[in-house]
């Protein structure tokens, strides 16, 4: 189970690169009211763009909570990029947590597949009948300029279409556009061989 601890704060949201990208005027009394329907037509996009390529755009922290390893070995993380391991936590069959010492884990940086490794062989056994729960950091960034070019123009060429398309689509769903799939072609996380370690391709 992943869990968003943090969410993309307002101030992150490019909200007047946006308004220039649909050419919104600005200085009007639904100022406001506009910048809420254009954060909400970016947050969306966002979430989708995520979705879709499983990574993640603006720098939060997340919960992922295991009954076990996958892989003894090393676990992959279901988001990228990762850029830091905050806390990984043993708890028992009893509810009993545990912190385990940073020094029996590294992180295994990758485009598409982050890796969390034990510090030697093995990842710290999960107790029987317990869980584990690892919290971490993934996104380009905090800013916005951080995110690589080709996924934010994806965002607004999305974003545009559902404020295009803002009448037909409520209480539907619209079909992403060509033109925002061929640019998320190349951050779609490779497919991988069944079985526990398999290989991607």
């Amino acid at each position: 189970m992943l869990t968003e601890l943090t969410g993309v704060p307002d101030g992150a949201l490019p909200v007047a690169d946006f308004r220039a990208h649909l050419r919104l005027g600005t200085g009007f009394a639904d100022d406001s009211v506009q910048d809420a329907l254009v954060g909400s037509y970016l947050r969306a996009a966002m979430a989708a763009v995520e979705g879709r390529t499983g990574k993640v755009l603006i720098a939060r922290d997340f919960r992922l909570t295991l009954a076990d390893w996958r892989d003894a070995e090393g676990q992959d993380m279901p988001v990228a990029p990762v850029t830091a391991i905050l806390s990984v936590v043993l708890t028992d069959l009893s509810g009993q947590p545990a912190t385990v010492d940073p020094a029996r884990y590294r992180l295994v940086a990758d485009t598409h597949r982050p890796r969390l490794t034990g510090a030697g062989w093995l990842l710290p056994a999960v107790p029987s009948g317990g869980s584990v729960a690892v919290d971490f950091t993934a996104g380009f960034g905090a800013a916005w300029g951080e995110v690589p070019a080709d996924l934010r123009q994806a965002v607004f060429l999305l974003a545009a279409h559902y404020h295009e398309q803002r009448h037909q689509l409520e209480g539907g769903e619209s079909a992403m556009p060509f033109g925002v799939m061929a640019l998320l072609a190349r951050w779609r996380s490779p497919r991988l061989l069944g079985g526990a370690g398999g290989r991607a391709r």
